[in-house]
C-alpha cells in the first residue's frame, strides 16, 4: 500500500501570493536550501483514514510547534511523489508563529559512529513568494503550487 501523507498549505496575498513552507531538519538537509523545503506534513495513520484534515493539522502542529490557524481549509488534491501520496489542504491565512519548535527524530550521526543524536524534523519555516518557493520545495511538491494557482484562478472567475 502506498504511504499517504497529509499536508497543510497556507497562503496569503501580498504583492504576490506567498506560501508558508518548512526547511527539513537533520544533518542531510543542514547545508541545503534549494529542494530542501516542504509543506508541513506527515504520515496519515490508520486511525486517520477518512479524516485526513485532522492528520494534516496534527502533523503541522508537530512540525511547527503550534497548531495551524483556524481557517477554511479546502482539499487541494492528491499528489504523487517520492514514493508516497500527499493529500493537501489549503487555506488563506496571515499565520505568524513566534518561533518554530519542531518535534525531533533520532539518528545515528555521524554514520557508523554508534552515536545516536536527536534532530528537529523542521529547523525553519517561513513565508516565500511562489517563484522563490518553487525553487526551495522538493521537486515532488512543486506541482502543488501549480494546483494552488489553478484553484485561485478558478475562484477568481466565479461570480
Amino acid at each position: 500500500m502506498t504511504v499517504r501523507s497529509a499536508a497543510i498549505l497556507l497562503h496569503r496575498r501580498r504583492t504576490d501570493v506567498e506560501v508558508y513552507i518548512a526547511h527539513m531538519g537533520g544533518p542531510f538537509w543542514a547545508r541545503k536550501d534549494e529542494g530542501a523545503w516542504s509543506f508541513p506534513k506527515g504520515i496519515v495513520e490508520e486511525g486517520d483514514l477518512g479524516d485526513e484534515l485532522s492528520a494534516a493539522r496534527r502533523e503541522f502542529a508537530e512540525e511547527i510547534g503550534t497548531p495551524p490557524p483556524d481557517a477554511d481549509y479546502i482539499p487541494l488534491g492528491e499528489f504523487r511523489g517520492s514514493g508516497k501520496t500527499i493529500v493537501v489542504f489549503a487555506a488563506e491565512s496571515e499565520f505568524e508563529p513566534g518561533e518554530v519548535r519542531s518535534n525531533t527524530f533520532e539518528l545515528e550521526w555521524p554514520p557508523r559512529s554508534g552515536r545516536r543524536q536527536e534532530f528537529p524534523e523542521v529547523d525553519d519555516a517561513r513565508w516565500f513568494p511562489l517563484d522563490v518557493a518553487r525553487t526551495k520545495l522538493t521537486k515532488a511538491q512543486r506541482p502543488i503550487l501549480d494546483a494552488l494557482v489553478a484553484r485561485q484562478e478558478r475562484d477568481a472567475e466565479m461570480p
